[in-house]
């Protein structure tokens, strides 16, 4: 199985579908973190 997912077109697609959505989703994290600390900072609390 592992061999199929590494080796063949669709499994590669997958792999690296899986990171690029993995990479996004720690992106939005640390951009919406951000701005919450930076909102937080502006309203003085």
């Amino acid at each position: 199985m592992l061999n199929e997912l590494f080796t063949t077109d669709i499994g590669l697609l997958s792999v690296f579908t899986v990171v690029v959505a993995a990479v996004v989703v720690v992106y939005i994290y640390g951009y919406a973190k951000k701005k919450m600390v930076e909102d937080a900072k502006a309203a003085g609390c």
